[in-house]
């Protein structure tokens, strides 16, 4: 049906019911993109027969990626592929006791309960790459072998177990079965049968009517499952998303050149024969942009991004050799698009449609993707939904991935307390992620704002503190840590990259367009990292205060009358 509909000339790729056939994003996107296919001024390749013509749509997309700034070419990757993968914070707080249990969800983040560990503890072994979890088997399936007794036995002070019902057992697994199917879409929006994630294909199968409505109905997401594969349509998340495609090799971010050719590629590729000469390729991509010469680098980045994702097989690493042929995988090539820009009238418009949704819808979508959602940055009509179901709304989307709300004044957040589902761990192991840590909390300290003080969600940093602290923390941690001596020898670049996860996790954002000096502002998720204050007043200094006493001195009448 779908080849059928390309080849006849129209795809519509955004928008619609979740059925499968028509329609990108879900119920409640706007339909931000039909892609028509019509005859165009580029000549077409030919290739042993085939002829290579690019899709008209991909083709102007292609033109908007090279002409794009980068945080533009970033954006408009996420609002036309919608290949990002879900961002939560992993560490819960520790929870809301004493006086600030009263108020509830109206503690601040700047001063509530906190998830700071000490830094000797925070230094942890690389993780393996993160797999999603199996689903528990059924107890009646497993070996019966307990603490002090044979197998199949129960020891003779046991007290006997109570038996569970097979049915329940059954509505367990299903349940744990369909979560962690859900969690793998929405970490990996793209599943094959043969790819990295291909032991979570069979779950997806297996439960896909279940997840196709719970997607579409909680975020308005459209979910196709195929015989190899499942793509998961996500929507754009609008301008200054801090999302981005990186090199699956080496982790360097795409650059606008890079996207240009990556859209460029797959506008030959969607119709492109299933064995395909490299050669021709390259040329046929050359025609469609004639005077615009593409980079090594950003062709060899875009190849590497439709390699990760199957679109294209094995790549030699030598592609200047002669008689270089392509596996190609058409279906998977017209799954990546989810929104190629007919409709739209430039890329803004663009990531604007892509993002467009109800109020309920687009706030859950936050939720779900980010790693908190702060009012202060919802529209007025999201807001206002969000100050309605601000228990109701976070609690369905917990259920439904295994995720904890975390209710602050401020906003929400969705924590994943088993720290997969997550592209970036904070805390983490290595230079970046220890030194962007410790850089959060010293800010935090310096500029957090005092109980009853009138503030925002965002406290300005002063740019010299930035440097005077990540100074600090490198003289103090980079050696003994064994921090990369690339970063201690360029502060420079470990300023930029520190700033980079923190902007990328939510916790700062830039000061307002047009603010002189630019600057960084420091957001209110950020004190969760940091040591909780200490909100005590300052000891009195009069004749009738309490003096605090040093730890070890001894205090009291006897103390007085040995001074």
């Amino acid at each position: 049906m779908e080849q059928q509909e390309y080849a006849a000339g129209t795809t519509r790729v955004a928008g619609g019911t979740s059925d499968g056939r028509t329609g990108g994003a879900g119920q409640g996107t706007t339909v931000a993109v039909v892609a028509v296919r019509e005859a165009g001024p580029d000549a077409p390749q030919e290739t042993g027969g085939a002829v290579l013509s690019p899709d008209p749509g991909l083709l102007r997309l292609a033109h908007w990626f090279a002409e794009a700034d980068p945080g533009t070419a970033d954006d408009l990757c996420v609002a036309t592929f919608g290949l990002y993968p879900a961002r939560h914070f992993g560490v819960p707080a520790e929870p809301v006791t004493g006086p600030e249990a009263a108020a509830g969800d109206a503690v601040s983040w700047w001063h509530g309960p906190t998830a700071h560990a000490p830094a000797a503890l925070r230094v942890r072994e690389p993780r393996p790459a993160r797999r999603q979890r199996r689903a528990r088997r059924d107890e009646g399936a497993l070996p019966v072998v307990r603490s002090g007794a044979k197998p199949g036995l129960p020891g003779k002070h046991r007290k006997p177990e109570p038996t569970r019902s097979a049915a329940g057992a059954q509505d367990r697994s299903a349940a744990a079965e369909r979560r962690i199917a859900a969690r793998l879409l929405l970490a990996h929006p793209l599943v094959t049968a043969s790819g990295p994630h291909a032991d979570g294909f069979p779950l997806i199968r297996r439960h896909r009517d279940w997840l196709t409505g719970q997607f579409d109905t909680l975020l308005g997401y459209r979910l196709v499952v195929g015989p190899w594969h499942a793509r998961l349509y996500k929507a754009g998340l609008g301008p200054g998303a801090a999302r981005r495609l990186e090199h699956p090799g080496t982790g360097a971010p795409f650059t606008p050149g890079g996207y240009a050719q990556l859209a460029l590629a797959l506008s030959l590729l969607v119709d492109a024969p299933e064995r395909l000469p490299l050669g021709p390729l390259l040329a046929a991509m050359r025609d469609a942009v004639p005077g615009r010469a593409a980079t090594p680098a950003d062709l060899a980045m875009a190849l590497a991004a439709l390699a990760d994702w199957q679109v294209l097989g094995e790549i030699p690493a030598d592609r200047s050799a002669d008689g270089v042929v392509l596996t190609v995988d058409r279906e998977l090539a017209r799954a990546v698009p989810a929104g190629p820009p007919a409709l739209a009238d430039d890329p803004a418009d663009l990531i604007r449609r892509a993002a467009g949704a109800e109020p309920g819808t687009a706030v859950r979508r936050r939720l779900a993707e980010t790693p908190a959602v702060l009012a202060a940055d919802l529209p007025a009509d999201q807001r206002d939904w969000l100050d309605l179901h601000r228990r109701t709304g976070p609690a369905a989307l917990a259920e439904f991935l295994g995720l904890e709300a975390e209710l602050r004044a401020e906003g929400v957040a969705l924590l994943d307390p088993a720290d997969e589902l997550t592209d970036l761990a904070l805390p983490g192991a290595g230079t970046l992620a220890q030194a962007a840590l410790l850089l959060v909390e010293r800010l935090v300290e310096e500029v957090r704002p005092l109980p009853g003080e009138a503030t925002g969600a965002d406290v300005p940093i002063p740019d010299a503190l930035i440097d005077g602290v990540l100074g600090d923390i490198a003289d103090e941690y980079g050696l003994p840590a064994g921090w990369r001596r690339d970063y201690l020898a360029d502060r420079t670049a470990l300023r930029r990259d520190a700033l980079d996860l923190l902007h990328r996790m939510g916790l700062i954002t830039p000061a307002p367009r047009g603010t002189r000096p630019p600057g960084w502002l420091l957001r209110a998720p950020a004190a969760r990292f940091a040591p909780a204050p200490d909100l005590r007043p300052a000891p009195g200094t009069g004749r009738h205060s309490r003096r605090e006493t040093p730890v070890g001195v001894p205090s009291g009448p006897r103390a007085e009358q040995r001074a």
